[in-house]
């Protein structure tokens, strides 16, 4: 039987690093974007050269931030696409999304093309709510359609989902887990309701708090 995580025969299949630039100090959180890419690669049996991605990633600079978008295809060839990085945000107001993740799904783990169904969610976000979360079918909280969940509990402790509940791992939520940061639990419906603080956030943009939306 062919691994279910084996690179899909469409033309455009590419598999996705969004990294910021800022003029100060260059790539936020490098290193581990590319330690991402180069897992998903090997999972994926995409060829990988990590010194092809870092000369490519040399095509980003100037004086203003930058959002970059290093992509790599099945031949294993990197490109690079670049635009101006707005404001983070202070405030998202974010929503339930009404589809639910299949926390078996093996492609949840990897940042690809293959992710229709969030740019279908995105696209379809209601006028005033900014970003949808997603409960899997055994009803824990994954993630956003661009980020990843952080729940401050009242004893100060910052929690995120495991990747058990059907997620990406984020660079940013990786980042915060190595250095205590947070820990991975489990998170239902009715832990949101008792958190301190609630914050979504992703390697790009950082942690931005949460205004949940009850109804759309």
């Amino acid at each position: 039987m062919e691994s279910p995580l084996r690179h899909p025969a469409e033309p455009d299949f590419r598999l996705i690093e969004t990294l910021g630039y800022h003029p100060e100090h260059g790539f936020n959180r490098l290193e581990l974007h590319l330690d991402r890419v180069a897992g998903s690669a090997q999972a994926l049996g995409v060829g990988f050269d990590r010194e092809a991605a870092i000369a490519c990633l040399k095509g980003a600079g100037g004086a203003v931030p930058l959002r970059c978008r290093l992509t790599l295809d099945a031949q294993g060839r990197f490109e690079l696409t670049t635009a101006v990085l707005t404001p983070s945000p202070d405030l998202w107001r974010v929503a339930l999304a009404p589809e639910r993740l299949d926390p078996k799904d093996p492609w949840l783990r990897h940042k690809t093309t293959r992710r229709a169904l969030y740019d279908q969610a995105r696209a379809a976000l209601p006028d005033g709510v900014d970003e949808w979360l997603f409960l899997n079918t055994n009803g824990e909280l994954c993630e956003g359609t661009i980020t990843n969940l952080f729940v401050t509990l009242q004893t100060g402790e910052v929690i995120t989902p495991p990747l058990s509940s059907g997620l990406l791992p984020g660079i940013l939520r990786q980042e915060m887990l190595t250095k205590g940061e947070a820990r991975e639990q489990i998170v239902k419906l009715d832990g949101l309701a008792s958190a301190k603080r609630i914050m979504i956030g992703n390697s790009l943009r950082g942690l931005i708090q949460v205004e949940l939306v009850e109804s759309v």
